[in-house]
């Protein structure tokens, strides 16, 4: 717990980190050859930043991940969920990210060099070209992690899911894996500027089954990992 007199102090200290640690992950991920392992320095470097910064970070259920391909979706609360989820995920995932990051100097570089997946969201043909980049992703056995909110919101909730998620798996017929992440809301959620101290948990529930077909097997797995989720992170679902 910090108290409060030394709330902004804190908040300048987690600030000023992230500039070291990114150019601390930036020489591994520009040098070394392998995927695999350019997301595996990427990851340590997020695990120091919230080890660096005295953020608690619990971590339960990571045995649940399935072994092969799958789809990880996660509840969005806070600019910190995906630095998070890269700290704990095995470097095998890749997250699918707005496009408009690909864009944003260096960090759009980094992240193309790690291997995540970019969709535009505002031209729905070259949409439906990513999403089927994500499809064969898939098929060749890779692990995607999706935020199908699509964004966060200052108030607090688990909102509508984006079906595309859903869609991918049930046409690949991979497992579900649903996330619950708590406490990124408090620390920089809610509209919030400066960052405040808490304590943070991610919990990965029990996977839902592959289930293939159209739409109904979609929304069925959209719609129950979007209860399960809110009920884990202890949010309604708005």
């Amino acid at each position: 717990m910090i108290r409060a007199p030394f709330r902004p102090a804190w908040g300048l200290w987690a600030c000023l980190l992230v500039v070291p640690v990114l150019l601390v992950a930036a020489l591994p991920i520009l040098l070394f050859p392998g995927l695999p392992a350019r997301r595996a320095a990427a990851g340590l470097a997020c695990r120091a930043w919230f080890v660096l910064s005295g953020i608690p970070v619990a971590r339960r259920g990571i045995e649940r991940l399935p072994a092969g391909a799958c789809v990880i979706v996660a509840n969005h609360a806070s600019y910190l969920d995906g630095p998070l989820l890269f700290a704990h995920l095995p470097p095998r995932f890749g997250f699918v990210i707005k496009k408009e990051a690909s864009r944003a100097p260096l960090l759009g570089f980094l992240l193309r060099r790690l291997g995540h997946h970019f969709v535009e969201r505002s031209n729905r043909h070259e949409g439906a070209g990513d999403a089927r980049r994500i499809l064969r992703a898939l098929e060749a056995g890779e692990a995607v992690a999706f935020f199908p909110e699509g964004t966060f919101h200052p108030e607090p909730g688990i909102a509508r899911f984006h079906g595309g998620a859903f869609a991918l798996a049930a046409r690949t017929g991979v497992p579900v894996a649903p996330v619950a992440i708590r406490g990124t809301r408090a620390i920089l959620g809610g509209g919030r500027a400066w960052p405040r101290w808490s304590r943070i948990a991610i919990d990965v529930l029990e996977p839902l089954p592959p289930a293939t077909g159209a739409g109904d097997a979609a929304n069925a797995l959209r719609d129950a990992a979007r209860e399960r989720i809110g009920a884990a992170a202890g949010e309604p679902l708005a």
